[in-house]
């Protein structure tokens, strides 16, 4: 397994005088490689520092115009890792974009929630942003075939893609590295982004969540389920979301009264994540949530392919209350599309009747392990 795996961000296009950059992501999804990459061959006079430095936290934090800018001084970019470890960056660096025009700009995030509070207000119409992922299969498919990929996909299933787990080798070996991941970037970032008063409490929903993954949920079902309430509840799924933990898809619905918009389903941004939470590593022939895995593998993965490939539009679960079901439908171009994701081919290969009737111009595949990268890769 190579060492280093080429990411599909591209920061040179991206860079641009006058706007900074702003790369969100979770912790050690790859963004300070990718940076230190980039830096390393882009030619330009850098200066690298870290919003782990308590010096640089005070300079980027303040509104001292006169330091900013002799801080700037000489360099063609400026780069800040880990600034979400800065209190009121976004005013440090609105500063450097219109009292610099020629500087280019780049701050790096692992919370999304954070960081976004800190520079969005200061650096409207300044900024460009992208997001870093776990590794994609779309980018281990330029490294492997499609045959060697599908021979390592009970590994992702398991342990999932953060950088780190996808080039280590050994079962221990994976399951420590998720461990110390959860461990720290759960109760250390997540936990820390807001008044959040019980850390058990948030682990006790997130298990829940966990347990039940492409199953609809509401938030008053999992208020009653943790004994909280339901805005507290939402407050939490929204940390956990912005935290790059899970995400949310709502319900679908245009013609039909009985259609159910009411719930949302859950997915983790990674299925090792999703395993470590549970404690649960077993391997795919000792398991009886394969399908769950499954499908939360092939979404978080379709989410990652959108993001890159700027496939815009929105994305959904189809369910009618009589219980006629689709996993995933994405509405764009003009088009519907509907996606059932089944780790056996054996199953259906039809649209459920309701859903033909109603929605007879729509598309619709199953997505199994012998044509999901197609469509996630």
């Amino acid at each position: 397994m190579p060492e280093f795996i080429d990411r599909f961000i591209n920061i040179g296009s991206s860079l641009v005088p006058g706007k900074a950059l702003i790369i969100y992501g979770p912790r050690r999804a790859g963004k300070t490689t990718l940076l230190k990459s980039y830096l390393a061959s882009c030619g330009l006079r850098y200066r690298l520092e870290t919003g782990d430095d308590i010096r640089i936290r005070h300079l980027l934090g303040s509104d001292d115009l006169k330091q900013l800018v002799a801080f700037a001084e000489g360099f063609e970019l400026v780069a800040i890792d880990e600034a979400q470890q800065i209190p009121g960056v976004g005013m440090g660096l609105k500063i450097l974009v219109d009292q610099l025009p020629d500087l280019r700009i780049i701050a790096t995030g692992s919370s999304s929630f954070d960081l976004a509070g800190a520079v969005g207000e200061p650096l409207t119409g300044r900024k460009r942003t992208l997001t870093l992922f776990p590794i994609s299969q779309m980018e281990l498919k330029q490294r492997f075939n499609s045959y060697d990929l599908r021979q390592r996909l009970e590994e992702y299933l398991v342990y999932g893609s953060y950088p780190e787990i996808v080039v280590t080798e050994g079962r221990r070996e994976k399951i420590a590295l998720l461990e110390e991941l959860v461990g720290s970037y759960l109760m250390k970032d997540v936990l820390a982004l807001e008044r959040i008063r019980s850390s058990r409490t948030l682990v006790d929903l997130l298990k829940l969540i966990a347990f039940q993954v492409g199953s609809e949920l509401s938030q008053t079902e999992l208020a009653t389920q943790v004994r909280l309430d339901v805005k507290t509840v939402g407050r939490y799924l929204d940390i956990l979301e912005k935290g790059f933990v899970i995400v949310r898809v709502g319900g679908f619905s245009r013609n039909l009264r009985n259609e159910v918009t009411s719930k949302a389903k859950y997915y983790f941004l990674d299925n090792g994540v999703r395993n470590a939470v549970i404690g649960q590593y077993n391997l795919l022939d000792s398991r009886n949530d394969t399908g769950a895995l499954w499908e939360n593998f092939v979404v978080a993965e379709r989410l990652k392919k959108r993001s890159y490939r700027g496939i815009y539009g929105t994305y959904h679960f189809w369910r009618t209350y009589d219980g006629q079901e689709i996993d995933y439908i994405e509405e764009r171009d003009g088009g519907l599309f509907g996606f059932e994701c089944k780790w056996s081919s054996k199953r259906r290969d039809k649209p459920p009747k309701k859903w033909r009737e109603t929605y007879p111009e729509a598309q619709f595949s199953l997505v199994t392990p012998d044509n999901y990268l197609d469509f996630i890769g």
